[in-house]
């Protein structure tokens, strides 16, 4: 069995991904707001939003339990929409030595495609692949798209 190991999922957004790509770029301590039922609380630790080398802390709840993880950001690249974080401390770190979560958008007039990526390295073998952690990224997608799209123009 793999130690390591790479979950990508794709979903549709009806919502501007401009402005997607922005509140994890800029404002992902807005997104408690959006979608509290999975995410608490997010935290500027060091740095500022928005700029590669911040660190992010976050609560938040996956498969029923409040969790929380420290992040690095990583990269941000505008052209192509995708902000990349590497999750250095927190919950995930019992059960993995390496763990970045990648959300990327293609944006096109109004089809607007998110693309998560999770990169990860287990412990050991008997360590599950985060299927219900990418679960948990596209429920807040979903959430974030609603939060938008329930907004008056």
């Amino acid at each position: 069995m793999a130690l390591t190991g790479k979950l990508l999922s794709q979903i549709d957004i009806k919502s501007d991904g401009d402005v997607f790509h922005e509140i994890f770029r800029e404002r992902p301590h807005h997104i408690s707001g959006m979608s509290p039922a999975n995410i608490q609380k997010c935290d500027l630790h060091q740095g500022q939003w928005g700029t590669v080398g911040s660190v992010i802390f976050w609560n938040y709840t996956h498969d029923g339990k409040a969790r929380v993880a420290k992040e690095i950001i990583e990269a941000i690249h505008e052209e192509k929409k995708s902000v990349t974080f590497k999750v250095i401390e927190g919950d995930l770190m019992d059960l993995y030595n390496n763990f970045k979560l990648t959300v990327h958008v293609d944006t096109n007039g109004n089809n607007n495609l998110v693309t998560w990526t999770l990169e990860y390295e287990k412990k050991d073998e008997n360590v599950a692949d985060p299927n219900t952690l990418m679960d948990l990224c596209l429920a807040v997608t979903k959430d974030i798209e609603s939060h938008h799209l329930s907004k008056p123009n």
